[in-house]
């Protein structure tokens, strides 16, 4: 299973990024009594059904072609990641620079384990959250998850 993700991940994370997406994930997974091929994109401003079923459209026929389950049936799912995914890369951290966010610490810290404020900066150690009371420098080696805080 590990072999399909690489493959699709290798060969077609270009193809998706010139569409002007982002491939967040790729899972190769049983649902449902079958397996699923599910790549997950994202862009700036978000993904909605019109964009999933542009990229399905795309996909299939190069799948065919690329065959990474050789001939194993599955079904091809596209999907966006969803409001309260964690923000895993630097690349989704810049997207949402400026956006208030929570983050869950592994262990506590000044007997906090989750700290909410504005994305502020981040490099490849740390980021920097502004609370109402100061700014918060977290390592990023410490850090469980990174989510937006989701109003309505």
């Amino acid at each position: 299973m590990a072999k399909v993700k690489q493959i699709c991940e290798e060969k077609l994370r270009p193809v998706i990024e010139q569409m002007g997406y982002d491939l967040v994930d790729v899972n190769y997974v049983k649902e449902n009594g079958g397996m699923s091929l599910i790549f997950t994109i994202d862009k700036d401003g978000g993904v909605g059904v019109d964009d999933c079923e542009v990229v399905n459209k795309t996909l299939d026929p190069l799948l065919d072609e690329l065959n990474p389950t050789d001939d194993k049936p599955y079904t091809l799912v596209v999907s966006s990641p969803g409001l309260d995914r964690p923000l895993k890369t630097d690349r989704d951290l810049r997207r949402h620079l400026k956006e208030e966010v929570d983050v869950t610490l592994f262990a506590k810290l000044d007997g906090k384990k989750v700290f909410t404020g504005v994305l502020e900066k981040f490099d490849e150690k740390s980021i920097t959250l502004k609370t109402d009371k100061s700014e918060v420098v977290l390592d990023r080696e410490k850090i469980a998850s990174i989510k937006l805080v989701i109003k309505f």
